[in-house]
């Protein structure tokens, strides 16, 4: 069936559902899991080229942080679980975009996601990026609520 799941979080509880589905999943067809987190990249407005600099460190510093958090719960369960994992973070504007094309290049044939369930505006305004990857997904795609 699957050989590997890709996995994306975003650090929220419903994500790490996602995750312990997915893992599971993994272990009962024996898979590989994929881990992945994306985060997207800062926009600012300021006044002081100074400021930029100082709050794009900080940024960075904390993005990377709070990723390397985000992917421990994956390793963490996959491990638990005795399921191979390989986990990475990537940057970018669309997520959805990253997710679609870290499933190709790591050779992934399925990814296990959550989706908020986002309504009326919210959805409007904020989007979903897993009704983006349905949309987009060449490979079938687990929907966790």
């Amino acid at each position: 069936m699957f050989k590997a799941i890709l996995i994306p979080t975003d650090g929220s509880e419903l994500s790490e559902q996602a995750v312990r589905h997915g893992v599971a999943l993994a272990k009962s067809i024996g898979a590989r899991v994929v881990g992945l987190h994306v985060t997207l990249p800062l926009s600012a407005v300021a006044f002081a080229p100074m400021m930029v600099a100082d709050t794009l460190e900080r940024y960075q510093s904390e993005t990377e942080r709070f990723s390397a958090q985000c992917l421990a719960v994956i390793e963490s369960e996959a491990k638990r679980a005795g399921v191979p994992s390989f986990c990475l973070s990537r940057g970018g504007e669309h997520p959805y975009q990253e997710i679609i094309e870290v499933a190709r290049e790591m050779h992934c044939d399925a990814i296990c996601m959550a989706s908020h369930g986002r309504r009326g505006v919210a959805a409007l305004m904020l989007g979903s990026e897993t009704s983006k990857v349905l949309v987009h997904s060449t490979i079938p795609v687990l929907v966790v609520r």
